[in-house]
């Protein structure tokens, strides 16, 4: 949940002041026995849930799309992000999904560079 401007911060940096909307996924991970038997019953073993945030940014600036491009094109990222589970911020290792920009009118208003665009900041595993 975004509860304040500290609810995402990767490597260091706020991303509240320039998302626009924020979606997190809780994905299941099961590991390579998981299926179901011949009754219908699922069986296997559960490995955990991986946290994934998707992150939607509004039109950025030169300079915010400068700052944050290292972040998001880095390997891993330390992200720290309020878990209701826990009902506290963890600090969690992500990578980070492709991401893309989109420019319509560049030299009209120069003041916003691109088009909001989303990427989504991945666990690299179940938190714990």
């Amino acid at each position: 949940m975004l509860i304040d401007t500290n609810s995402i911060i990767i490597n260091g940096v706020s991303m509240a002041q320039y998302i626009t909307e924020v979606t997190y996924a809780y994905g299941k991970l099961w590991g390579p026995d998981t299926g179901r038997n011949l009754k219908g019953k699922m069986t296997g073993s559960f490995v955990g849930v991986t946290p994934k945030i998707k992150l939607k940014f509004r039109r950025l600036t030169r300079a915010e799309l400068e700052l944050l491009v290292p972040i998001l094109d880095s390997e891993n990222q330390t992200t720290t992000y309020y878990d209701p589970l826990k009902q506290q911020n963890i600090t969690i290792t992500t990578y980070t999904g492709d991401w893309e920009t989109t420019n319509k009118n560049m030299f009209i208003n120069v003041a916003k560079i691109n088009e909001p665009f989303e990427i989504s900041v991945i666990a690299i595993e179940p938190r714990a």
